[in-house]
C-alpha cells in the first residue's frame, strides 16, 4: 500500500462527468449561495453579479425560487432568502445524534484510507466509543464497539480531548483511574502525559503508535464547541505494516481534522439538534 487514493467508484465518476450534471440546478443553487450574512439583501443585478450568470438567466431562476418559496422580496426591489430555506438544513442538522453524522464521514475514509474509524467521548478519564466503522481489525483481536470503554491516558482519541481541556482539568481526568502499561509504549507518568498533551494541542492532532494495542497506529483530532471545549473525538487507525507511523500520520491527520472540524460545524450550525448521547456504563 503506497498511500494513495484508490481509483474513484462508479458513483464517483458519475457525480463528476459533467455531461451528468443539470446545469439549471448548479445555477439555482449558485442565486441561493449568492447571499450571506454580509449581504443579505441584493438586487437582480447583484444576484447575476455574484451568481456569475446572465441577467435574463438570473431573473428566471429568481422568479422560480420567489414561486417556490426560497426567496422573498425585500426592501425596495431587492431579494433575500426566506426561511423556507431552513427546511433542508434542518432536516440534514436533525436527521440524527452525532454518532449518525459522524458515520458516513468515516466510511467514506475506512478502507480507503485506514482499517477503522471512530468517534468517542470524554467521561471521568475514559474515552467512550460511540461510531466505529472497521476493516479487518477485529482479526488482530481489537474490539472497539460502541459502548466500549478505554482508559483516555493510553489512547490518541482521549490525548485529542484532553488536549483541550484547561490543565486542572486534565489532571483531574487523568487522576480518575489508574494509569496501567497496556504495551511497553504506553505512557503512564502524570507529567510526561501533560507535556504530550501540550505537543497534541500544538499540532491539532494526537498520535499513538502502539501505546494502546501492539501493532496498532491511530491518528486523532478534537470536535470542538462554539467555545472551544472537546465535544467528542475523531480517529483513523490502521493495523502495523500498512504503512509507516510517519506516512500514515501524513495521509490520516487532514483527513481526521477535516472530519472533526465538518463535526463541530454541524454541531453549531444544529443549535442544539445534534446531541451527544449520554455515555453508559
Amino acid at each position: 500500500m503506497d498511500g494513495a487514493r484508490p481509483a474513484p467508484g462508479r458513483e464517483d465518476r458519475l457525480a463528476e462527468n459533467p455531461k451528468n450534471q443539470v446545469q439549471s440546478v448548479a445555477k439555482a443553487f449558485a442565486v441561493l449561495h449568492a447571499f450571506t450574512p454580509e449581504r443579505a439583501e441584493l438586487t437582480m443585478a447583484e444576484v447575476a453579479a455574484r451568481a456569475g450568470l446572465d441577467r435574463g438567466t438570473a431573473f428566471r431562476l429568481v422568479h422560480t425560487l420567489l414561486g417556490l418559496g426560497y426567496l422573498r422580496p425585500g426592501e425596495g426591489r431587492r431579494f433575500r432568502l426566506a426561511l423556507k430555506c431552513l427546511e433542508l438544513g434542518h432536516a440534514a442538522l436533525s436527521a440524527d445524534d452525532l454518532a449518525g453524522h459522524a458515520t458516513p464521514l468515516l466510511r467514506d475514509l475506512v478502507p480507503a484510507f485506514a482499517d477503522a474509524g471512530s468517534l468517542g467521548v470524554l467521561d471521568q478519564g475514559e474515552v467512550v466509543y460511540l461510531a466505529r466503522v472497521e476493516a479487518g481489525l477485529d482479526r488482530h483481536g481489537v474490539q472497539r464497539r460502541p459502548g466500549t470503554r478505554i482508559g483516555a491516558y493510553a489512547t490518541a482519541l482521549g490525548h485529542a480531548m484532553l488536549a483541550w481541556l484547561p490543565p486542572e482539568q486534565q489532571v483531574a481526568q487523568l487522576e480518575s483511574l489508574p494509569r496501567v502499561k497496556l504495551s511497553e509504549r504506553t505512557i503512564t507518568g502524570l507529567e510526561p502525559l501533560l507535556e504530550r498533551l501540550r505537543l497534541v494541542r500544538a499540532k491539532g492532532y494526537a498520535l499513538s503508535d502502539g501505546e494502546n494495542a501492539y501493532g496498532l497506529c491511530t491518528v486523532a483530532a478534537p470536535v470542538l464547541g462554539a467555545d472551544g471545549r472537546p465535544l467528542a473525538g475523531v480517529s483513523l487507525t490502521i493495523a502495523g505494516g500498512r504503512l509507516p507511523a510517519g506516512e500514515f500520520t501524513a495521509l490520516a491527520a487532514p483527513h481526521v481534522c477535516r472530519v472533526a472540524a465538518e463535526l463541530a460545524e454541524a454541531v453549531r450550525l444544529s443549535r442544539g439538534a445534534i446531541g451527544l448521547p449520554e455515555p453508559r456504563r
